[in-house]
């Protein structure tokens, strides 16, 4: 093989190959032994890195999801009827469908005017597998080389049969799409600081503060947020004093914190509109931080109300 293995694919063969033959371990707590069959059960990161563990480019295409096909071009999502349907759930991606994609790449590489076609692809769909890249990359490179346009599909044809040195085109694409029991749209749970904390909340808490600073009430809210009871919130770290003096250098824990008392903060101090936007952040936040849901059946209901909100 050309490229060495990715952690990623040694996980792949280790579960793959101790699914067949098991691990047998003694416990001690009943005094027996056990057979243990490892299995990936989610894989965590933050954004950028969730992007890569399933073959995506991110933000910086016209299907932003990872997990569903939302999404479509700059004019569709900037038009005020469609904007809408991104905060709606689209048609599920799967990794059958990435890795077919990734699989038209290859072909679209190996065909003349490749460079616009393969850049377009990649937009348009938000596929981009970096584990083979390097060979794409290495035939892209060829296919730019002058040659009569009859002859290219021929070289880079061969030109890829040397590059795998007999491998097969499924061993160099993203192993985690085709792990056993882990579906990598679905397995990669949100990473909430990046997402929300620093995301939203930052960004709205922003907005708010410039508010408050141009109606000369931000020497209000600090006597506000110093007056909070804190008793019974999660909510470590409210000290008035410094959240008002760093208000543009704060991190997850103060935004974590502000997210639960806002509405209570500014209720008489600025629109209503923004009020009621942080309460609905309020709601957020404090849904995709329970470790303990009693009620499951519900629970997806709920999230999906504060998100749309």
């Amino acid at each position: 093989m050309l490229f060495p293995q990715s952690v990623e694919a040694e996980v792949d063969s280790f579960c793959s190959n101790v699914a067949e033959s098991g691990i047998v371990a003694w416990d001690c707590k009943y005094d027996e032994e056990v057979f243990l069959i490892p299995y990936g059960l989610f894989l965590a990161g933050d954004n950028p890195m969730q992007a890569e563990e399933y073959s995506h480019t991110g933000l910086n295409c016209n299907y932003i999801c990872r997990t569903c096909e939302v999404g479509g071009t700059k004019y569709y999502k900037a038009s005020a009827v469609r904007y809408s349907s991104l905060f709606m759930s689209g048609q599920l991606q799967t990794p059958e469908n990435m890795m077919a994609e990734i699989r038209q790449q290859f072909e679209i590489t190996l065909k003349s005017g490749a460079s616009e076609k393969l850049k377009n692809s990649v937009l348009s769909t938000g596929v981009h597998n970096s584990t083979s890249s390097s060979i794409l990359n290495m035939l892209h490179a060829a296919g730019t080389q002058a040659m009569p346009e009859a002859e290219v599909a021929a070289v880079l044809k061969k030109e890829f049969a040397e590059l795998l040195q007999g491998d097969k085109l499924n061993n160099i694409i993203n192993p985690l799409l085709g792990m056993e029991g882990l579906n990598m749209h679905m397995d990669t749970p949100t990473e909430i600081l990046h997402t929300i904390l620093l995301g939203i909340v930052k960004y709205f808490w922003g907005q708010t503060v410039f508010l408050l600073d141009k109606a000369k009430l931000m020497g209000i809210f600090q006597i506000h947020l110093k007056s909070v009871d804190t008793d019974g919130l999660n909510a470590p770290c409210l000290n008035a004093d410094y959240v008002c003096h760093y208000k543009g250098s704060l991190i997850g824990k103060h935004f974590k914190s502000l997210a639960q008392v806002m509405p209570f903060l500014i209720y008489d101090h600025i629109l209503s509109t923004v009020l009621n936007a942080w309460t609905m952040i309020g709601e957020l936040v404090v849904l995709v931080w329970h470790t303990n849901i009693q009620e499951m059946a519900q629970w997806p209901g709920k999230k999906l109300v504060a998100g749309r909100s």
